[in-house]
């Protein structure tokens, strides 16, 4: 069956979800996409917005919780379009709910496993990809569960075009070093525009940041004295 197959396999078809809040989302169709139906207008994406999107930068968040900070961004930014990307149904629920409430129409919800990040868009689709903060699966046995890895920035730039950008955050000193080596290894196809390894240091603000320049988690980061590793790929032509 095809549900059994990989999850990287073309073919592969979600199951059938038991969470009540998969059937919720169908309370906001235009709004938030779940499973292969996230799948349905790669490369067409600009087309499904509830405004002409035709020409306006898409923006995509992995990992984007409730869409704390691609809402915000959305709000900002009437002009350019949004998509965030997560694996639970509720959290996406509220992000579409919380969106509707506010009336934007830059911004759509994936409810997806971003391993099927390849099947979502098409070649060349989205200008800017962000990814903060991503569970760093910090013992070695998990490692091989880690997002951020030589494979997934071959697929991120198939996605990505020319000249666009991969914006990455993590807190977590072992996950980074694994990122630069992915980095490395993808040198064909990204070069390290910028990177810091305490990205607030100096800052005597810091600690007043807000929402969108820094996320929940990285608030708290911050609070603790935690330094935030980031770079910013930019896709080679």
């Amino acid at each position: 069956m095809s549900d059994r197959l990989p999850l990287t396999h073309p073919d592969y078809i979600y199951g059938k979800a038991k969470n009540p809040y998969s059937a919720k989302l169908k309370e906001f169709p235009s709004l938030a996409y779940s499973d292969n139906g996230t799948e349905t207008h790669a490369g067409k994406w600009r087309d499904h917005f509830g405004i002409s999107g035709q020409g306006r930068e898409l923006h995509v968040e992995i990992g984007c919780n409730t869409g704390h900070v691609t809402r915000a961004w959305a709000e900002m930014n009437p002009e350019k379009l949004y998509i965030g990307i997560d694996w639970k149904f509720k959290i996406i629920h509220r992000g579409a709910e919380k969106t509707a409430e506010k009336g934007l129409k830059n911004l759509l919800f994936f409810r997806a496993n971003v391993e099927r990040l390849r099947y979502m868009f098409g070649e060349s689709e989205v200008d800017f990809l962000y990814l903060y903060f991503p569970d760093p699966w910090p013992k070695k046995a998990q490692w091989k569960n880690r997002f951020l890895k030589e494979s997934t920035l071959r697929e991120a730039a198939r996605i990505v075009r020319p000249g666009g950008l991969f914006h990455i955050k993590t807190d977590h000193d072992g996950y980074y070093e694994w990122m630069r080596e992915a980095f490395t290894k993808t040198s064909d196809l990204w070069e390290i525009e910028r990177e810091s390894l305490d990205l607030h240091a100096g800052n005597p603000n810091a600690g007043k940041l807000a929402i969108p320049e820094v996320t929940l988690f990285e608030k708290l980061f911050i609070k603790d004295g935690i330094p935030i590793k980031s770079a910013w790929l930019r896709r080679r032509a």
